[in-house]
């Protein structure tokens, strides 16, 4: 991992709290999973810790009506995953009940209601959209569900959907005639990300002509920022606001996946958009967040008045990354 300085891994082990450390020990530091047993404890005692690990117990709790809703248990589920709770019983739970609802397409689905005025049923039915199934796959992925047999199929039948420039808008039969406001033949600028986080995750995908075409059109995107904004998607001024977690279309988050890509990381485009993020370090290189979600106020990150610990180390994570493949 490389920070300016020792200041900002400092700042980060210092100011962060237990769940934080923890996650920045095991990834940055990489210390053995034994030496790190009763900082783990503390972080599973957090009480937001406790709080997220109950609310994914009951997957399927909430309908999924609005894919930037950070209390969905999906958004919960990655962010546990990905600070390195994935051994953790309610993580077993959670992936078990999202095995219960498979397509025989091999894809999982969510609980969803679909106004009829939107080409819906007005019921609660299970089914998928393009913003959502990949995120399923992968936390099933992240949470050591065995690919063979439970997420190759799935994420075959996905990638299929690709057509030049990335993913369009699809949601399952079940929705009816339900999709995006957009042009029918746009590519869905969020479908492309979530697509991106799938298949970054599975070596086979990650270098892939899908994957390449795919990361091209969101730079593509970038690059026509004042001229494009396919299903409503802007790389406007609140694209431009750091902003965490990395659950929605934002430049954090696109760059935060991006930078997982060989074919990507030193495109001229890339780089700028991950200069622009450098450019809003303060004097001690720490990052202070420019938007929040307001259901997420009581953590780091859902205030904008001082630098956020978890913030900090979502971006230099993605700094490190971006320069290891740009250097191999």
């Amino acid at each position: 991992m490389t920070f300016q300085s020792n200041d900002q891994l400092d700042f980060i082990l210092e100011n962060g709290e237990a769940w934080l450390q923890y996650a920045a020990r095991k990834h940055i530091l990489e210390e053995d999973e034994a030496s790190l047993t009763a900082l783990r404890q503390q972080a599973l005692a957090d009480p937001k810790i406790k709080a997220c690990l109950a609310d994914i117990t009951n997957y399927h709790s909430i309908r999924v009506t609005n894919h930037k809703n950070p209390d969905l248990p999906i958004h919960k589920l990655l962010f546990l995953l990905d600070i390195g709770l994935d051994d953790a019983p309610e993580i077993g739970m959670a992936t078990a009940q999202i095995l219960e609802h498979k397509d025989t397409n091999g894809v999982y689905q969510s609980l969803t209601n679909i106004p009829k005025h939107y080409g819906g049923t007005g019921e609660d039915v299970f089914g998928w959209c393009l913003c959502d199934a990949p995120l399923l796959l992968l936390a099933l992925l992240k949470a050591g569900v065995d690919y063979e047999q439970h997420i190759r199929h799935g994420v075959e039948y996905l990638a299929a959907f690709h057509k030049e420039g990335g993913f369009p808008c699809i949601a399952s039969q079940e929705f009816g005639k339900f999709r995006g406001p957009g042009r029918k033949d746009d590519c869905c600028p969020n479908a492309c990300l979530t697509m991106l986080k799938l298949l970054a995750a599975i070596p086979e995908y990650r270098g892939s002509a899908v994957a390449e075409n795919t990361a091209m059109g969101l730079l593509s995107l970038w690059e026509n920022s004042r001229e494009r904004h396919p299903y409503m998607f802007y790389m406007g001024t609140d694209f431009r606001k750091l902003k965490a977690p990395t659950m929605w279309y934002d430049i954090v988050s696109v760059v935060e996946t991006l930078s997982r890509f060989e074919a990507v990381v030193s495109d001229a485009r890339f780089v700028e958009m991950l200069s622009l993020i450098k450019s809003k370090q303060d004097a001690n290189g720490l990052f202070t967040p420019e938007s929040v979600y307001l259901k997420c106020k009581d953590w780091d990150f859902g205030q904008k008045k001082s630098p956020s610990p978890y913030l900090t180390y979502v971006c230099y994570r993605t700094f490190a990354r971006a320069e290891a493949l740009q250097v191999g």
